[in-house]
């Protein structure tokens, strides 16, 4: 039988932060399979571990699809080989992935930081539906490797907007980030990301959206160390450190369920 952990990253505390699965393979499995184990655990993303020397193989799945990068699900992954016994706390994990090599650290106080290229966004002109869509008046729209990047007046704007899920949809866009300068202390700016393409149709806590969220405000408050705050229903706290093409993602996480898969 094949172990699963449902784990809560980007997480305060249980029930918080965004959940992801983990399964740790004993041997290569089907891609078909892990899409069908993806669609059982119905979670944003499911990740999925195999050893490889040292390292580990890391492939991420939402419902529907396979995704070049997660961030939740990868500090996931990291804190169920601490949590397991697999890694020892002081040793880094190292991943290959679909975009390259990723790392993960843990300090003594179990805070977990990813360390992921960083995701440059450019100016365009967005959908011609998009203010519609979304039902916000847009500051600027931008587009990075994989989202739109759109920037709003106020975090309150951020916090109310009620998009049209089925029209993002069929956006050429692996999903939508909407963004604002923050609203509470210590937080720099606020989000909400929608993925509903690839059947999230609001994201919890989105670490590969913090990677352009990251970049797009160090620019604009013109400091390297910044703190988002992902402002969806369950919400989550991502400490972020841009260091050139890199961007450290900082956060803890917590294991919420142990189980056996029975296929």
């Amino acid at each position: 039988m094949t172990a699963l952990h449902l784990i809560d990253a980007f997480a305060e505390g249980p029930g918080t932060g965004n959940p992801a699965g983990v399964v740790l393979l004993e041997d290569a499995k089907p891609v078909a399979w892990m899409q069908a184990v993806a669609m059982e655990m119905n979670q944003a993303e499911t990740a999925f571990l195999q050893p490889q020397g040292g390292d580990f193989a890391l492939r991420w799945f939402t419902p529907f699809a396979e995704v070049d990068l997660c961030g939740h699900a990868t500090l996931a992954a990291a804190h169920f080989l601490w949590e397991g016994g697999h890694l020892p706390l002081t040793t880094t994990a190292r991943f290959t992935t679909r975009t390259g090599w990723l790392t993960a650290t843990r300090d003594a106080l179990g805070r977990i930081t990813l360390d992921f290229p960083a995701i440059i966004s450019t100016r365009v002109a967005g959908p011609a539906d998009l203010a519609e869509v979304l039902g916000v008046s847009p500051v600027s729209v931008q587009m990075g490797d994989f989202d739109l990047l759109v920037e709003v007046d106020d975090a309150a704007t951020v916090r109310a907007m009620t998009p049209n899920l089925a029209a993002i949809a069929r956006w050429d866009v692996r999903g939508v980030l909407v963004t604002a300068p923050g609203d509470i202390d210590q937080v720099d700016f606020v989000s909400r990301c929608f993925f509903p393409a690839l059947g999230v149709p609001e994201d919890p806590v989105t670490g590969s959206a913090h990677c352009a969220l990251a970049i797009h405000w160090a620019a604009r408050l013109e400091r390297a160390t910044l703190t988002g705050w992902q402002a969806s229903r369950r919400g989550g706290m991502v400490r972020c450190r841009v260091r050139g093409t890199r961007v450290e993602l900082a956060g803890h996480a917590i294991t919420t369920l142990r189980g056996e898969l029975l296929f």
